[in-house]
Order: C-alpha cells, then structure tokens, then sequence
C-alpha cells in the first residue's frame, strides 16, 4: 500500500523530501558547501543564533545541565520554567500562562481541553493542521467557517443551539499572511457567549509592538480567551505556551495530556526563551526593522507584477496558477542560491511560493530575490 501510494505522490509531483542544514539559522544558510539566501524561515527577528541567547544557553547549560529528564509534574522544570510563564503572562497582559514543548503539542493538548463532546467548536477553514487535529481530538461538533467570513461564522454561531461555543482561530495564517479579523470576531463571542481560542504563533514578537495579535488591534485579553503562541519563530528559541485567566491555566495543568505525558522543555531552551523576549523588549528596532523590510519587499513584488495574494504579514505567499510553475520556480531560485521551497497540496489548495521576510535580510537580500524573480518572468 505505501509503495503505490509513495508512486502516486512523485508521479504527481507531491513528493516530498527533507534537506538538512550545514550551518545556523539565519538569512543566509549552507546545504552542504553552497550557500543560499533564506526566504523560509520564520526566525522573524533574526533571534534564534543571536550572540547573547547563545551566551545565556551556555550559562543555563553549566546550571542545569542539558536534558530536564521528567514531567513538569515529576519535577522535571526549573525555576526558569516558573519564569518564563510570568513573563510571558506579563507579555500577553493574562493572569497565568504554561509552557508547552511545540505549537503541536499545544494545540493537540489545549483544544480538548476547552472542548468536548458538548460543545461546538467554530474553525476558519484555513486553520493550521495542529488546530485542525486538537479540534478532532476534542470529539466537539465542529463547524467550518469559510476564511475569515465574519457573516458565516455569524450565521454558524446562531444555528449552533445552546450548546457551548469555542472559536478557534489562527492570528496570523501561517500559509496565506493575512491577519485575523479578530475585533468582529471578538464581538461575536460577546453576543454569543463564546470562548476564543488564538493561535497566535505567527503573531507574538511580530504584531502589537511583540505582543501579539490582542495588541495589535488593541483589544483586552478578556477572561474568555485563550491565547496559544510558541517560542520558535520571533522569539528564536523552541516551545510554546498557553496564556490566559488562571483558572484556563490550572485547568489545563491538570487535564492537558501533551502537557501532563511530556518531558518537559531543557532550561537552556527555557533560558534562550527569556533573553529573547528580553532582547524584543530592549530593542524595539527589531520589529521596526522587520516591518520595512516586510513593505519594501511588498511594494517591489507588486511593482513587478507579482500577486502577494492578500499578504498583511511577513510571511509573502506568490501566487504561481500552478503546481508546474511552482515548482518550476522554486527550482529556478534554488539554482540561483536562494532557498524559497514549493508549498503544494495538502499543505493548500493552491500551490505556491511561500516568502518569509525577517528583521536580519539586507537591502541587498531583497534586491537580489527581486532581480531573480523578475530573470524567470
């Protein structure tokens, strides 16, 4: 069965393969000795190998050791742990917040937890795949909103009964760039008294001055929202968490089974977390710089034609009509040393190239991913 099936995918050009790095994360990147410019990462502000997160590894390393070993509940946590869930509940403004060691595990663990067999759960149909399993794993009645249609999720909510709602959405979609339109979303579980869910890990350390989505439309992280973000991308270290009212928190400690059947993060991991949310609240110039490099990138696509299609963000999805000219694209950008790779079905519907812009390109990174694009046509 796998092998027809493995035939049916590179007949069809949908197989995949994984290319490892010789090098750091970073804008400029190794596959072996040929050196490429990164338009794939999510390292948005250029943290992840940063002089100072590496310095307090060290340190966190010779304190701790490397592995934490155990549960958080076996004790496996330090007390960086308990540090970094007051920072981050500082920087979401919520009472509590709980690590979680993937944006994955987050998602699969927290959904079920809000949500079970009477409750109804509302979800953009663009939602990442981690949302999309937790929202299976939770046995809700779940109920698919097209993207961010306000007026069918409006018309969904008032079918849905008496039954307990949960809205779920991306902040940011992780594949398209758009934002969601959370202020109609947030009045629509005011009138129908609806908990929200906010994966926000494309969001946090990039919108709302770094605090995320809530921010950026300056909205009140209200008792009733549960906000997911992860410390992998902006943050430039590894993990995630959950933010929120206490009782969501306590809650989620104790029923929360990704959180309760994992060992938990190392506190090196932990450490790099808290120099980074540190170095975004220092140097505000990181996300300043993001965003320019984000709007000359934008502007210098649509001066050549190319279709953003409907970008707010950083991630800069180009539209390709087709899966041959992605990948007939993406192979011309390798060849040309930068490294944007096809994004197909079942990932989207309709295939693409996915461009990540961070605070660390140059000028001459974007002039250089310009001048290959346009050399293709």
């Amino acid at each position: 069965m796998f092998l027809k099936n493995l035939d049916f995918l590179k007949k069809n050009r949908l197989f995949r393969e994984i290319k490892d790095r010789s090098s750091a994360q970073g804008p400029r990147i190794r596959f072996g000795e040929n050196e490429f410019i990164n338009f794939s990462s999510n390292d948005y502000l250029g943290l992840s190998a940063h002089p100072y997160l590496i310095e307090i590894v060290k340190k966190a390393i010779e304190e701790y050791g490397y592995g934490s070993s155990a549960s958080r509940l076996l004790g496996g946590g330090s007390i960086l742990h308990r540090e970094l869930e007051s920072k981050i509940a500082q920087l979401k403004k919520t009472e509590s917040a709980l690590l979680f060691n993937s944006g994955y595990l987050a998602n699969i663990g927290i959904i079920p937890s809000i949500a079970d067999e009477n409750t109804v759960l509302l979800s953009d149909e663009f939602n990442h795949a981690s949302i999309i399993d937790g929202c299976r794993l939770s046995k809700a009645n779940i109920l698919i909103y097209r993207h961010k249609d306000i007026l069918h999720l409006e018309e969904l909510l008032r079918k849905s009964g008496s039954k307990r709602k949960v809205i779920v959405t991306d902040t940011v979609f992780s594949m398209e760039g758009d934002i969601a339109p959370l202020k109609e979303i947030v009045e629509l579980c005011k009138i129908h008294s609806a908990v929200l869910y906010l994966d926000d890990a494309h969001g946090t350390g990039v919108l709302g001055n770094g605090r995320g989505a809530l921010s950026h439309f300056d909205i009140n992280p209200y008792p009733w929202i549960v906000q997911m973000g992860t410390l992998s991308k902006a943050i430039g270290s590894f993990g995630a968490f959950a933010s929120g009212d206490k009782d969501i928190i306590d809650w989620l400690i104790n029923t929360s089974r990704s959180f309760i059947f994992s060992t938990t993060l190392p506190a090196c991991n932990v450490a790099a977390a808290l120099a980074g949310i540190e170095l975004i609240e220092k140097d505000k110039g990181l996300i300043k710089k993001l965003w320019m490099n984000r709007e000359k990138l934008v502007q210098l696509l649509k001066d050549s034609d190319y279709n953003v299609m409907g970008s707010e963000t950083p991630i800069i999805p180009i539209s390709t009509g087709t899966l041959e000219n992605t990948l007939k694209l993406s192979e011309h950008l390798y060849n040309k040393g930068i490294y944007a790779p096809a994004i197909r079905p079942p990932t989207v519907k309709e295939p693409r190239i996915r461009i990540t812009v961070t605070a660390s390109h140059t000028n001459e990174d974007i002039g250089r991913l310009i001048e290959v694009l346009n050399e293709y046509g």
